[in-house]
């Protein structure tokens, strides 16, 4: 593998690494900025646990290569401002063993900031890629219903 020095933006901040291009962006934020609210789950972007946001959108970590991401945008779930979805998550109890919360926080803020009152189908078409091993999936579309209802456009 090639290091090169690499500039992304995370969080707002810019960093500089010293690390293959082609490294999924997943271990680069986890393994070198020591954001480790992002989590590995299946490496094969099936499971969504590593969802970040690049320049908005979400996109599987564990596929994203760092130099994808360069030049551009990219939220983790440390730098995910959406407080009223992080609240109807609370009030809803969403996590049971939290381990898939961060990338379904960071689905669901995708889809709220771009569909501000979401339809249910809207909700299963943007969730239907994270995968929740504990079966929260009433809580999470109640606290996303929650969040639509609290608030026109956050994320």
């Amino acid at each position: 593998m090639s290091q090169e020095m690499q500039t992304l933006e995370i969080n707002g901040k810019s960093f500089t690494l010293d690390a293959d291009p082609n490294m999924p962006i997943l271990w680069a934020l986890r393994d070198i900025l020591g954001l480790t609210g992002t989590k590995y789950g299946c490496g094969a972007g099936l499971c969504g646990a590593c969802t970040v946001h690049v320049d908005g959108k979400p996109v599987r970590g564990c596929l994203t290569s760092i130099k994808q991401a360069a030049g551009k945008s990219a939220t983790t779930i440390e730098g995910l401002e959406a407080d009223k979805l992080k609240a109807a998550w609370e009030k809803h109890n969403v996590p049971q063993c939290g381990y898939c919360q961060a990338g379904q926080l960071m689905s669901a803020a995708a889809l709220l900031s771009t569909t501000a009152k979401p339809s249910e189908a809207q909700i299963d078409d943007a969730m239907s890629g994270n995968i929740c091993r504990c079966g929260t999936y009433p809580r999470i579309k109640a606290a996303i219903n929650t969040a639509a209802d609290n608030s026109k456009v956050e994320a």
